[in-house]
């Protein structure tokens, strides 16, 4: 016996889980969009840095963590991408440069209100060759309004700390600060007090590996090398007094160094949760490339800020949960390896990063858990109707809304997750490890239309459709599932789909169904759905309890019903035709309720041979012998019986 159903069915989602989940969550996103507080700073692309690739920055920095400034000599490398007489960087304006060099030569140079600082070269600078100047500046970075250098304390202690991301290097070093050049190789030379004023030693922490301490006197000066192209952005430096301690990576037997620069007072709690780092990395090693930095280092340096950012090899973390460690973690290969080619594309490093904290939940938790986080994704995306993951021209000036949670983190996460669904996991990790191999890409920057590419190569199927929905469009797609059975076990599924947004005519996508039986029988179906109406036969052999919609939350979606009827099914049982096998006509009986506007025969061909209105007789005489098929249209839809002619 089968039942009937209406639902509106998804798996529901444990309270403590999502808030814990999102508290962790929000905390990523406040350190990212650190520089949001509700100001939009002037930038544009600089087009007067556009004529040089820089090489090679040496960072001779000197900072006190208990005063709130920064003195300097910066010594830049750079190629000429075409003639040049003057070189261009960004610097804000209340950083005062006091002299610049090149070749031991005193240049003339100028600051101005735009924030650049604009050196006048000793001579002309033809295509490929090499320039070199240095920079000597200092000022207080705090009065910038950029918030990317903080001097503040912890526990009472001194410390300062940078945090650049998106536009804020230019805040507290002169710079090329635009996605379009990475710095081949930095040397950091971070010059401090030996000591903080209750007598315990100031460690700093910056890129790459430590390559020594110098005492002279009463300060310190660390030195830092990191031989891997990095932007601007993601340059960083703090100070404190750190504890440090180590975890050991065995890297299929090539180890190296997690290491940790932590509060004292938050040493034993830190430790606690880092460890966990360990099984993290071999997990995004296993599914995706060896870590990029295994030659330097990686490492958290704790700060003062509520979440995290991932500055190469060594992210500045404000706490230590496993989703933040995950999710900093992650950029180091997406987001820092391979960086996001504009601000435009920033889902290419938060959508990713946040898609692999889930695999964490899926690997170490399991399915349920794994499904709850993603509930949660999909519950924020659908808080409202629209929004791109892509941001247009007019949204990469706003901090805010680079750094949007429901668009870029959360939006991007699921379609890269649906994406790996339509793919399938064999072609969906391929094509992320053909990605970051790509010597196109692999430090240096990328854009969507690039990623794209690398997933269809991988996937063998265009994807044009698929990234015109779910990333440059918006909005998401309500569903109506209508079920019915045809006979005894084939159930009819009806698909239809409205739109949150205009953009979207219709979201192409593979809609999940699980049917259940009394008996607790499963069967998961996958429909690929095209438009709006498209129906599908599945042959269930058994009676059926329910049918719930995407299950384990494989689609952004939101109001979705689903529709069980057994009253077709039933009504075609009583709409008899007799005798059958017949040789000169048929006797049709049917229920009072149902009404029959025609009655049509069809050969085997499919030809049509024989067409009337509802009569309870029909003669058959002028059919050939054989099997012929009935249609009988009505007002409770379409019903197709068998019928043999002698």
């Amino acid at each position: 016996m089968k039942y009937y159903f209406l639902l509106m069915a998804l798996l529901s989602v444990s309270f403590s889980f999502s808030q814990i989940e999102e508290s962790d969550f929000n905390a990523i996103v406040e350190a990212e969009a650190k520089a949001a507080s509700n100001r939009i700073y002037n930038h544009r692309v600089n087009i007067n840095t556009g004529n040089y690739d820089v090489t090679y920055h040496k960072l001779e920095f000197t900072v006190d963590p208990g005063v709130a400034s920064i003195s300097g000599v910066v010594t830049t490398h750079f190629v000429a991408k075409e003639a040049m007489t003057e070189v261009t960087f960004d610097l804000a304006d209340n950083m005062t440069v006091s002299q610049v060099m090149q070749d031991g030569n005193s240049l003339s140079f100028t600051q101005n209100s735009d924030d650049e600082l604009v050196i006048t070269l000793q001579g002309n600078l033809n295509i490929g060759e090499t320039g070199i100047v240095e920079i000597t500046y200092f000022g207080n970075p705090i009065s910038s309004g950029f918030g990317s250098f903080a001097q503040t304390t912890h526990n009472g202690d001194p410390i300062i700390w940078t945090l650049s991301e998106p536009y804020g290097a230019k805040g507290w070093w002169p710079c090329k600060q635009d996605l379009n050049d990475k710095i081949e190789s930095i040397d950091v030379y971070i010059t401090t007090p030996q000591f903080n004023p209750d007598n315990e030693e100031y460690i700093a922490v910056s890129n790459g590996v430590e390559q020594s301490q110098t005492i002279n006197g009463t300060t310190k000066t660390t030195y830092y090398k990191h031989e891997f192209p990095i932007p601007a952005y993601l340059v960083a430096i703090a100070v404190t007094n750190y504890q440090v301690y180590s975890h050991t990576v065995p890297n299929n037997g090539n180890p190296f160094e997690i290491v940790n620069y932590v509060y004292p007072e938050s040493y034993n709690y830190v430790q606690e949760n880092t460890a966990i780092t360990v099984d993290i990395m071999e997990l995004f090693s296993t599914k995706f490339e060896e870590y990029p930095y295994a030659s330097e280092k990686y490492g958290h340096a704790q700060f003062g800020w509520g979440g995290g950012m991932e500055h190469t090899t060594v992210s500045f973390m404000g706490s230590f949960g496993r989703e933040l460690i995950a999710h900093e973690l992650a950029h180091q290969w997406f987001g820092d390896k391979i960086t996001c080619g504009s601000w435009k594309d920033i889902w290419l490093n938060e959508g990713f990063a946040t898609y692999l904290s889930g695999l964490v939940v899926e690997d170490f938790d399991g399915d349920d858990a794994f499904t709850s986080w993603k509930q949660a994704k999909v519950n924020s995306i659908t808080s409202q109707t629209g929004g791109a993951v892509y941001l247009s021209d007019a949204d990469t000036t706003s901090v805010s809304r680079i750094f949007s949670s429901r668009l870029s983190y959360n939006k991007g996460s699921m379609v890269l997750h649906m994406l790996r669904k339509k793919l399938g996991d064999v072609p969906f990790y391929q094509g992320m490890q053909d990605y970051l191999s790509d010597t196109d890409l692999a430090f240096d920057y990328a854009k969507t239309p690039e990623y794209q590419a690398k997933m269809e190569v991988a996937g063998g199927t265009d994807l044009t459709e698929f990234f015109n929905d779910w990333i440059y469009n918006e909005g998401y797609p309500s569903y109506t599932i209508n079920a019915n059975w045809i006979n005894t076990n084939q159930l009819q599924i009806q698909v239809n789909q409205t739109q949150s947004d205009a953009s979207v005519a219709y979201f192409e996508a593979p809609v999940p169904l699980r049917i259940v039986g009394t008996n607790n029988e499963i069967l998961d179906v996958v429909l690929d759905n095209t438009f709006s109406g498209e129906t599908f036969v599945e042959t269930v052999n058994f009676a059926v309890s329910e049918i719930l919609f995407d299950p384990e939350v494989d689609l952004i979606s939101k109001n979705n019903t689903v529709t069980l009827s057994t009253n077709n099914f039933q009504i075609e049982q009583s709409l008899t035709m007799y005798p059958n096998p017949t040789s000169s006509l048929i006797y049709i009986t049917k229920p009072d309720a149902l009404e029959v506007d025609s009655i049509q025969i069809f050969d085997v061909l499919g030809k049509l041979v024989l067409e009337t209105n509802y009569q309870e007789t029909i003669r058959t005489e002028s059919l050939s012998s054989g099997v012929h098929f009935v249609k009988f249209s009505t007002n409770q839809g379409d019903f197709h019986k068998r019928l043999l002619k002698e």
